[in-house]
């Protein structure tokens, strides 16, 4: 069973212009990207998929491949699916080209859980939080899952609601990386926007808005994803 890499990269961001180009340490962001993802034991190939011919220079020069998109795309997910209209793969990996920390152990969990139960059209990963205070942030997508490890909601709220003191309150911070099947993925990125999509500004609403279930593969690394000067900062000093 094989399975690709996407990563896309977009150059265009509003608040970071030119972001998968900005240098951490050295390196542009999109290279510490790539070689976390080729350091994957279960991806067979890593493509960076972008939307500029300068994000495509810079892949092929430090030797990834790339492949240039259409600059019209609306999301990264849509980049990931035109790429893998031309690759013939069993499980497509969106590995987002803005989290230079994403780590290739978390890629294999993911892989390996699509690999274990071909049932599956869509797996995602998280993380408990070490710090709870965390999970006040909006910024930072939250989880909750079922006792087979399937995804329930994503929000950015802090769930679950913590009512009474005999609740249980542990808080599981998603990852934007995400599994599919190849050809599912090529159906989900067809599908209109849900309304619980449209609220939450979280695309894997989509899915499960329409009965998918989402496997939640937990992990021990954490990521950090970069969309301010701020964050880059942050990502810089934890390099």
């Amino acid at each position: 069973m094989s399975a690709i890499g996407v990563i896309p990269a977009r150059y265009g961001s509003k608040r970071l212009p030119g972001k998968p180009l900005a240098m951490i340490n050295g390196k542009p962001m999109i290279q510490w990207v790539y070689e976390a993802a080729f350091r994957s034991k279960q991806l067979d190939r890593v493509i960076v998929a972008t939307d500029d011919v300068r994000i495509m220079r810079v892949v092929w020069k430090f030797g990834g491949e790339a492949m240039l998109t259409r600059k019209s795309i609306r999301s990264g997910t849509d980049r990931v699916a035109e790429v893998s209209k031309k690759i013939n793969a069993d499980i497509v990996v969106n590995i987002q080209g803005d989290e230079p920390l994403m780590a290739s152990k978390t890629i294999d969990k993911l892989v390996m859980a699509m690999k274990n139960d071909k049932r599956l059209l869509m797996a995602t990963a998280a993380v408990p939080f070490k710090d709870e205070t965390e999970a006040e942030s909006r910024n930072l997508v939250k989880v909750v899952m079922d006792r087979f490890k399937n995804a329930l909601y994503f929000s950015r709220a802090p769930i679950p609601h913590h009512r009474s003191e005999k609740g249980h309150r542990k808080f599981h911070q998603h990852l934007g990386i995400y599994a599919y099947r190849r050809d599912f993925l090529l159906k989900f990125a067809k599908w209109k926007q849900t309304p619980l999509e449209v609220t939450e500004s979280l695309e894997q609403l989509r899915a499960l808005e329409r009965g998918i279930r989402i496997r939640i593969v937990e992990v021990k690394n954490f990521s950090v994803g970069v969309d301010t000067k701020e964050d880059l900062e942050k990502v810089k000093k934890l390099i």
